[in-house]
């Protein structure tokens, strides 16, 4: 089997409560892709403000040096939840298979609750993004359940590591 290609991931916690201290989700995240073989490019907790949110991921979209987006947090109904407004706008293309296979698996967890979640994915200038809810469990749920084969360059019959992968899928 050949071996996996490493890549350069992002991770934004997206709360108006969160530290560095505190932030379960985002380290679980860290831990997670670090587990995986991968390597963290960033890590940043923004407020829950949609322009602070989009100027952070426009940053990292626009960054040869970053693969992956993952954020935590903001996909909710309540509040200034607000990521997926934030997210969308910066989309070249939706992955709309991320969001029901998402919804699919944390129903088994949490029932009919999971329609609350309005996680997305998408693609933008070869960095391929996905928004997650903000509970530990939920990024638990979608690394385990999605990202972790999809990241996997090795995984087949396709994945979304080829398409940021330089010389193997689709650029630009």
């Amino acid at each position: 089997m050949e071996p996996m290609v490493a890549l350069n991931i992002a991770i934004l916690t997206i709360s108006d409560t969160r530290t560095e201290e505190n932030d379960r989700s985002g380290q679980q995240l860290v831990e997670c892709l670090s587990a995986a073989g991968h390597r963290l490019a960033d890590k940043r907790i923004v407020a829950d403000d949609i322009y602070q949110i989009r100027a952070i991921v426009a940053q990292w979209i626009a960054d040869a040096g970053v693969q992956v987006v993952i954020t935590t947090g903001g996909t909710g109904f309540t509040g200034r939840d607000s990521t997926p407004e934030a997210i969308s706008v910066l989309l070249d293309k939706h992955i709309e298979g991320f969001g029901e296979r998402f919804r699919q698996l944390s129903g088994e967890e949490i029932g009919s609750s999971t329609i609350q979640s309005r996680c997305l994915g998408g693609l933008a200038n070869a960095t391929v993004i996905f928004c997650l809810p903000g509970s530990t469990g939920a990024c638990r749920t979608g690394w385990e359940g999605i990202l972790k084969e999809q990241l996997d360059s090795r995984h087949k019959p396709c994945n979304f590591a080829n398409l940021v992968i330089p010389g193997r899928g689709q650029h630009g």
